[in-house]
């Protein structure tokens, strides 16, 4: 095993993210209580936050917290030190947003797509993204990353999409690098139900757990997997491509908007066409008709929590998930969901997970993108600024 010595670089470095660390943890805030945060004398605070003021990452405050200072000096982060693109691709609509390095949304714009093909993205992101400057009023501040979420599995190392249904163009083409182009800054993609999973852990209902999945139930079914704090992607970046769950098997398992419609159909016609669902067919309605105390549409509800329930039981056996996250268009319909899909994995697993809805809705992709470009920005502009200062 090869060991680092300690050197006082090294040191140093360390030293000015740790109290940048708690700078961004606690602002506005003073020398002592720096110190007392991050567990480092006070001598070797202030020569962190000569070198952070000097390279742009932090400054002064001119916010006192409440109660008296007794003279001492406070100090925040720059907000506009990293600045990330997020963007989310989806189907219909793509959707974009700026935040700054306090990680506060500073311009947010959604996009409908006329044409729902790779070129098309490439012009609407561009257009997005000098609008998006420009409503944020940061037009002299340089954009650090974009990150991307797309509807199919990515290899990270080469950035290459695969299983792509609804977005014609994104195989066989290095989107990646023809995005970075057309946006001008370095550029991510990700599967966007893992950037929804990663949006969870920073800003939503998963905050604080480890090990649990955002399940995504829609047109179609996809999985964000975190474990031990990390995202899972597969050795092909195709985790959580619950779509293949069913291959060799009957469709009764089938929780998706199609399969919903159809089993409604099927319930309808077997009933006598109650006709509180005449027109209501689509998911939508099939929801609202059972929530009027329709009893079809309940029927279907009811089936829907049993197909959910036992896609999470074979994640919850192999993983021994501590939460699992319903997402999408049919996963948010919480008050009629949760309830049966928590009773039946009650009696199917000896250790069911927390079954919730997402708190983040429509944002837990856009959100997920700007966690994962604001971590990137943060280390690149620490980096480069920090250089240039000693430089």
């Amino acid at each position: 095993m090869t060991l680092t010595r300690a050197t006082p670089p090294l040191l140093k470095d360390l030293n000015e993210r740790t109290v940048l660390d708690a700078i961004r943890a606690g602002a506005p805030i003073s020398r002592a209580e720096i110190a007392r945060r991050a567990g480092i004398s006070k001598p070797t605070v202030s020569l962190a936050l000569a070198s952070l003021v000097e390279a742009g990452l932090v400054r002064r405050s001119e916010r006192d917290p409440d109660g008296p200072s007794y003279g001492a000096v406070f100090f925040e982060p720059v907000a506009e030190a990293a600045l990330v693109l997020g963007l989310d691709l989806g189907a219909r609509f793509l959707r974009g947003a700026i935040c700054d390095m306090d990680g506060r949304i500073r311009a947010r714009q959604d996009v409908e797509l006329e044409s729902p093909d790779a070129d098309g993205v490439l012009e609407v992101a561009s257009t997005l993204r000098g609008a998006l400057v420009e409503t944020s009023g940061l037009v002299d501040v340089p954009l650090d990353r974009a990150v991307i979420g797309v509807p199919g599995a990515v290899d990270v190392e080469s950035g290459r999409v695969s299983l792509v249904e609804n977005v014609r163009g994104l195989e066989d083409r290095d989107f990646r690098i023809e995005l970075t182009e057309r946006l001008g800054i370095p550029t991510t993609i990700e599967n966007d139900i893992n950037l929804a999973a990663v949006g969870e852990r920073w800003r939503g209902v998963a905050q604080g757990v480890d090990d649990f999945a955002f399940l995504s139930i829609g047109t179609g079914l996809g999985c964000g997997i975190v474990l031990r704090g990390e995202l899972h992607r597969g050795y092909n970046g195709a985790a959580g491509e619950l779509d293949y769950v069913r291959v060799g098997m009957a469709d009764e398992i089938d929780p998706c908007a199609g399969a919903v419609s159809a089993l409604a159909q099927a319930h309808a016609a077997r009933d006598g066409g109650d006709a509180s669902l005449h027109g209501g067919l689509e998911p939508r309605g099939i929801f609202a008709a059972a929530r009027r105390g329709d009893a079809v549409a309940a029927s279907v509800v009811e089936e829907e929590a049993r197909r959910i329930a036992m896609h999470v039981v074979p994640l919850a056996a192999v993983t021994d998930l501590a939460l699992v996250v319903l997402g999408g268009g049919l996963g948010a319909n919480g008050d009629l969901l949760l309830e049966p899909i928590r009773s039946r994995l009650r009696d199917w697993l000896p250790y069911p997970p927390r079954v919730d809805v997402s708190t983040l809705g429509d944002a837990a992709v856009l959100t997920g993108a700007l966690g994962v470009g604001l971590r990137s920005a943060l280390e690149n502009v620490f980096v480069n600024r920090t250089r240039r200062a000693k430089a």
